[in-house]
């Protein structure tokens, strides 16, 4: 079966996040007034997932790089989005990830105290990737970009679970079309299967959030339905993970959410990108 391989430090898998960087990222989430900018809370969720990552491959011995993670950002101008050393860099190893970040942000956290109650204490949060929100919505270029990326991953690790690539944008593709861009990304393969693509659509209008779906048919404009056909199938274990997370997943469901909100979109990337089988 496909996308069954182990993940290990001579097989890791790679995540590469596309992130929209257009100017209505600076919007806020569900076109609500004193919501917070969309373009604040992919980077706050960007960062999340680039620590979790961190964690989940920490062992006694230091970071264990079971994956290999990138983030390219398009708006006004198109590729790599780290910050700090790691400026400029494609699909790097989480060890180096986790020994680089940018800087380290303080913030307020709230946790149980033992005796029913909370604490706010404070922590210490690595920042790699900041918010940006400038320029049209190039995605046929960024997924074009990826596919160079992706590929070039390939050819050094053949045989190991297929690469996943996320795409977060709340805009309609200013280039053109993107599905052949998309369709020839998603063509790409190892051993184990095709590559991964998911998309998410941060959407202004307030409509209410579809997760998953099997079908376009309730989705509710042009551009919400280009994104689900441009997205891959759910895999057995996103399946699972999916099932896990409280969601009702049928056949044929997409690797596709519309009009994430922030605890919608840090759950989908929790399950798109949650390790299976770490050797």
């Amino acid at each position: 079966m496909a996308y069954t391989a182990e993940i290990s430090r001579n097989h890791p898998a790679s995540i590469l996040l596309l992130v929209d960087q257009s100017g209505s990222m600076d919007d806020p989430f569900g076109g609500v007034s004193g919501s917070r900018k969309k373009s604040e809370g992919v980077a706050d969720v960007t960062n999340r997932l680039l620590q979790n990552l961190v964690v989940r491959c920490a062992r006694e011995d230091g970071i264990r790089d079971y994956f290999h993670v990138g983030v390219l950002g398009y708006g006004e101008r198109v590729g790599p989005a780290f910050s700090g050393s790691l400026a400029g860099r494609g699909l790097v190893p989480i060890s180096e990830i986790g020994h680089s970040p940018a800087r380290l942000e303080e913030r307020v956290r709230e946790r149980e105290d033992g005796m029913g109650g909370l604490v706010k204490e404070k922590v210490r949060f690595p920042i790699w990737f900041e918010p940006m929100a400038n320029g049209p919505t190039p995605m046929c270029e960024v997924l074009r970009h990826a596919m160079e990326l992706v590929g070039g991953w390939l050819r050094e690790h053949p045989v190991g679970f297929p690469p996943l690539v996320v795409n977060i944008s709340d805009g309609q593709p200013t280039d053109g079309d993107p599905t052949p861009a998309a369709s020839a990304l998603r063509r790409l393969r190892s051993a184990d299967g095709e590559v991964l693509l998911l998309n998410v659509h941060l959407s202004s209008n307030p409509a209410t959030p579809i997760q998953f779906p099997d079908t376009e048919a309730g989705l509710p404009d042009e551009h919400a339905q280009l994104l689900f056909r441009l997205s891959s199938p759910l895999t057995p274990g996103m399946h699972v993970a999916a099932r896990e997370e409280g969601h009702s997943v049928r056949d044929g469901a997409r690797g596709f959410v519309f009009n994430a909100d922030i605890v919608s979109l840090i759950k989908f990337l929790n399950i798109g990108t949650r390790p299976s089988n770490l050797g």
